[in-house]
């Protein structure tokens, strides 16, 4: 796993980018050529920008967008440190458990900021990529979008809350559906299941979600940001507790024999033959 205390990013090692300009703060997933495959550096990454955000009184409103043709293809695989190790089965459990509360940790710092976030969403957003944009306060998919959580046909649990937040905006019954069997979805179907609020040409993504941030960046930000803390208190009530089960059945089945069965049929492209262990 990757320095979880560092504050730095190095030159050339940047997953993410934060540029502010006219009272918006644009975060950009900036590795186009691995389709912007989330790691655990994005991770690091991601919590240390937010927190740059949050204390700038400048920002009114966050733009979370992404570089090529997709927003975010999931995992990146073949990131550095992106298996955890333990010296018995117990440990790496426990150590995957403490990596992945770390995790939503960093989420929820984006999750949470004071400024609405809009998520502007093209091409694949998969696993990893969907429960982000889902931190979102408002989203917006070009028309190509498509959306999808299909880690349980890779033997693993949904990381970081995807699931609960589409049970939040679709209802339960969605949820497991699009959990359960890791189906995908076009942007229409995501906006009428409102996990999209907005679907555009792939053109015109860009200006539509500049502009939406234009348009929530020019009121009273003591109001917009009480406005956002209120709905959120009502929506997330039962959220903390769902996530931490959420961390120790992510730590479960990372560690387990299905889930190693799971990535090496993918890799093989053959279908994975799972025993429940």
């Amino acid at each position: 796993m990757i320095d979880t205390l560092s504050t730095e990013i190095a030159e050339g090692e940047e997953r993410i980018r934060l540029d502010i300009a006219d009272g918006i703060a644009v975060l950009t997933l900036c590795r186009p050529d691995k389709l912007n495959g989330w790691s655990w550096e994005s991770t690091r990454q991601l919590g240390l920008l937010a927190d740059r955000i949050r204390f700038d009184d400048t920002v009114r409103a966050v733009l979370l967008r992404a570089e090529g043709r997709a927003f975010c293809a999931g995992i990146d695989v073949t990131a550095p440190g992106g298996a955890i190790t333990g010296a018995t089965p117990a440990a790496r459990t426990r150590n995957y458990y403490e990596g992945i509360r770390w995790v939503h940790e960093r989420f929820a710092v984006l999750a949470s900021l004071p400024q609405p976030v809009i998520a502007a969403v093209q091409g694949y957003c998969l696993g990893f990529g969907f429960e982000l944009a889902l931190m979102a306060d408002i989203r917006i998919a070009a028309e190509d979008a498509v959306f999808a959580l299909p880690e349980a046909g890779l033997g693993v649990a949904v990381d970081a809350g995807g699931d609960l937040r589409i049970a939040r905006e679709a209802g339960a019954g969605w949820a497991k559906l699009l959990a359960l069997t890791g189906r995908r979805i076009d942007a229409g179907t995501a906006e009428r299941l409102n996990l999209v609020q907005l679907v555009v040409p792939r053109p015109e993504l860009d200006g539509a979600a500049e502009a939406l941030a234009a348009e929530i960046a020019a009121n009273a930000p003591l109001a917009v940001q009480g406005i956002k803390r209120a709905v959120d208190a009502y929506a997330d009530a039962a959220l903390p507790a769902a996530l931490d089960r959420v961390a120790m059945t992510a730590a479960l089945t990372l560690t387990s024999e299905d889930c190693r069965e799971g990535y090496t049929a993918k890799a093989a492209r053959r279908p994975p033959h799972f025993t429940g262990g």
